[in-house]
């Protein structure tokens, strides 16, 4: 088909190829270029999900002769995103010329460790897994996607029938693959095709996905745009064409009070599936989730799990499904969580046991990555935010696969499915409303695939906080705002709260450059009242989806111009310093004990706690309060942690002291200084003078005190309750007696 003629055919996708942008731009630019367009729409492929690949010229720095090149998308690498340097480059020549030593199916894995033999200019690129499926196709532009039409016809039971109807109706000569585990294997399945049919133009693989080409970057792409957008045309007219409702109908209404109800399951959920280890969670209720989870065919359609690879490696095998009535009372569902969750787990278990090899790697987290409930949607997890998100996402693409095959579906259910071949023969894939589900011996050797589990082990290793959820009250200035940077440098959820929401925002903003932007956000929060805490926990609890550790820093120092402390600020003392904070941790904690894994909070105490002194008796009083509180809480909130610190003055970043307080303690200690000096330098001269009052001479910084707070909070501190940690650089005078 010309470029001419399938330029306006599209109905759905956008063609976004800008020739004058284009025309600018060498190969291996080109090929990012055209990678970052494809990625950049979910209806034409998923994140980190799919492949690009093109066959340049290139001058051999060795031998200074021109080689022909492959540049192909990197083991991990993300189409949306991708730069230049993500790219891994191979002579094509020493690629083919691996068919010669191929030890066949049964050994192909071994065929990986060749590919850096391949290796074109030192370049340290990893070559994924589906590089030989680019090699061995004759095009020099080659697109492998998953979108979720391409997949949905690639997963019916009648897929090879419609896929014949769909070359009829629109020109193409598409060629039928059936399944077939990415490898060496499927790259010779794929060359082996094209002999056969040298006119085609793409392959549809069985249960996975589609490969599409061109003879320029432009051709290549808008072969590719073109197909998808109009296979999606050819499964939306024969959704139309049935007449009949999607998924069987709706077996139940979503609930008008949803996403209230599910922000107070979110905690009982993350808990129940963070037995093992904590995740990171997300809930989604946009129609094609609840008009999935709402159906009739729902508890089927989600036991037969995805189709996919890119889809199940993040999904597992199957979604937990909570049989719920959502007319009935949401009190029912924390014990219906666990009961499903115990039944997930023990067929999860046997599953593994089923199909595992004596050198598969070892079982990992029982625990489902997707929780489907009527009436509410769905909840998804993983080890951060975004990659919580994505697995919603790639459900979602699940969802419209399963929608798809329905609506491809004829007036006689198929048993023959054209997914069948020498990988896995008819009789194991289960086919239900004409959707072909990955047969579980397959789908356990791509999740415990060994080439898999390499990948896992080369990621880095999570950070300290890594998986915790941590809110930060009084994030804005001074050793909270310190705490809230710290803890996203060492990988936790922030929540940054203040009572000033500008200063939380701008601390919230500085912890996303560190911890990225769907891991932080800030929230406002005035401790005195139990409905702003609440507000606060829910927020934490609607983005993340639970609690690890609670940190507050709030207080205020009384002071008024004849240093005299009258009742009502003597009461507003008290209130904020010692029973705001116990009403944070008395609404915080409900949370933490629904989850039922444990958690740390700290408070933040003062040396003045201990130390007696004139002109600030209702701080002092009020800190020695909270001290005791701490030790209560320890006791009644147990096993979750709560601990303290107890610094001594810190001046630098603390809103405690203003400049007027400043220059009146200079002025009270003898210290001199001019009108001109700024803020900082005022508070340095101050900061020096407390300092000489501490054994080791050096000033109390806001850092010093968010290491000493987050070495309580952590992991590092397992057994450690009740106890209160001095920062007070030695002062003598707070050592107790």
């Amino acid at each position: 088909m010309e470029v001419s003629k399938m330029a306006g055919t599209l109905h759905f996708l956008e063609d976004k190829w800008d020739k004058k942008l284009a025309s600018k731009l060498d190969g291996p630019e080109l090929l990012r270029y055209r990678s970052n367009l494809l990625g950049s729409d979910l209806q034409i492929t998923n994140f980190g999900g799919g492949n690009t690949s093109s066959k340049l010229e290139m001058t051999d720095p060795v031998d200074g002769k021109t080689k022909q090149v492959m540049w192909v998308k990197g083991s991990g690498g993300d189409l949306g995103s991708i730069k230049r340097e993500g790219f891994a480059t191979l002579y094509l020549d020493r690629l083919l010329s691996l068919e010669r030593s191929y030890p066949g199916v049964e050994r192909e894995d071994e065929m990986v460790a060749m590919y850096p033999l391949c290796a074109f200019g030192a370049n340290p690129v990893a070559a994924s897994i589906d590089t030989p499926l680019h090699g061995f196709l004759p095009f020099l532009h080659v697109d492998h996607l998953h979108p979720d039409w391409g997949i949905a016809l690639a997963a019916s039971a009648n897929g090879k029938e419609r896929m014949e109807e769909f070359n009829a109706e629109f020109g193409h000569k598409l060629v039928w693959l059936p399944w077939q585990r990415p490898g060496f294997e499927l790259a010779m399945m794929l060359k082996h095709a094209v002999d056969a049919n040298p006119d085609c133009n793409g392959i549809v693989l069985g249960g996975h996905g589609l490969f599409t080409w061109g003879n320029t970057q432009r051709e290549c792409y808008l072969n590719t745009i073109t197909i998808i957008d109009q296979i999606g045309q050819f499964i939306e007219r024969h959704d139309k064409q049935r007449g009949k409702p999607r998924f069987g109908g709706q077996k139940c209404k979503a609930r008008e009070d949803r996403r209230q109800v599910a922000a107070k399951v979110f905690a009982v959920l993350r808990g129940a599936v963070s037995r093992k280890q904590r995740w990171i969670g997300n809930y989604v209720d946009h129609d094609d989730v609840l008009n999935f989870v709402n159906s009739v065919q729902t508890r089927e359609l989600a036991h037969l799990g995805t189709s996919c690879p890119d889809h199940f490696i993040r999904t597992k095998i199957r979604p937990m499904l909570i049989e719920w009535d959502p007319s009935g009372d949401a009190k029912e569902l924390p014990g219906l969580i666990n009961t499903a969750l115990e039944g997930y787990r023990k067929e999860y278990g046997e599953y593994y046991k089923k199909y595992a090899l004596p050198d598969s790697p070892a079982q990992r987290d029982a625990s489902p990555t997707v929780v489907l409930i009527p009436g509410l949607g769905m909840f998804t997890f993983g080890k951060n935010k975004t990659e919580a998100r994505l697995t919603g996402e790639f459900y979602t693409n699940a969802i419209h696969v399963m929608q798809g095959a329905g609506s491809l579906s004829g007036k006689k259910a198929r048993k023959d499915v054209p997914q069948a071949g020498p990988a896995a023969s008819a009789d194991q894939f289960t086919v239900y409303e004409n959707y072909v589900a990955l047969p579980p011996s397959e789908a356990f050797r791509i999740e415990y695939w060994s080439l898999e589990e390499a990948k896992i082990r080369r990621q880095p290793p999570e950070k300290e906080l890594s998986r915790r959820i941590a809110l930060v009250v009084g994030a804005g200035s001074g050793i909270g705002r310190e705490v809230a940077l710290l803890a996203a440098q060492r990988g936790a959820a922030i929540v940054a709260a203040d009572r000033d929401l500008a200063s939380a925002e701008s601390a919230a903003e500085e912890c996303q450059k560190i911890v990225g932007k769907e891991m932080a956000f800030a929230a406002q929060i005035d401790i005195t009242k139990r409905e702003t805490i609440q507000a606060a926990l829910d927020a934490t609890i609607a983005a993340f989806g639970g609690l690890d550790l609670l940190i507050s820093t709030a207080a205020i120092f009384p002071a008024s111009p004849d240093g005299m402390i009258n009742d009502a600020m003597w009461a507003t003392t008290l209130e904020i310093n010692v029973t705001a904070n116990y009403k944070l941790c008395d609404e915080a904690a409900k949370i933490l004990m629904t989850q039922g894994i444990g958690g740390s909070v700290v408070l933040t105490s003062s040396a003045n706690a201990v130390v007696a002194k004139r002109g600030s008796e209702a701080y002092d009083v009020s800190k020695a309060a909270l001290s005791h509180l701490i030790r209560e809480l320890a006791v009644g909130l147990a096993p979750v942690r709560v601990n303290g610190i107890a610094p001594a003055t810190v001046v630098k970043g603390s809103t405690m002291f203003p400049r007027d307080r400043v220059k009146a303690s200079l002025v009270k200690y003898g210290i001199a200084f001019a009108g001109s000096e700024t803020d900082d330098d005022l508070r340095n001269k101050l900061a020096a003078f407390y300092a000489q009052r501490t054994l080791t001479h050096i000033p109390i910084d806001p850092r010093d005190c968010a290491e000493a707070i987050l070495f309580l909070a952590g992991p590092k501190t397992p057994v450690t309750t009740g106890h209160m940690m001095p920062v007070d650089g030695g002062l003598v005078e707070a050592c107790l007696r």
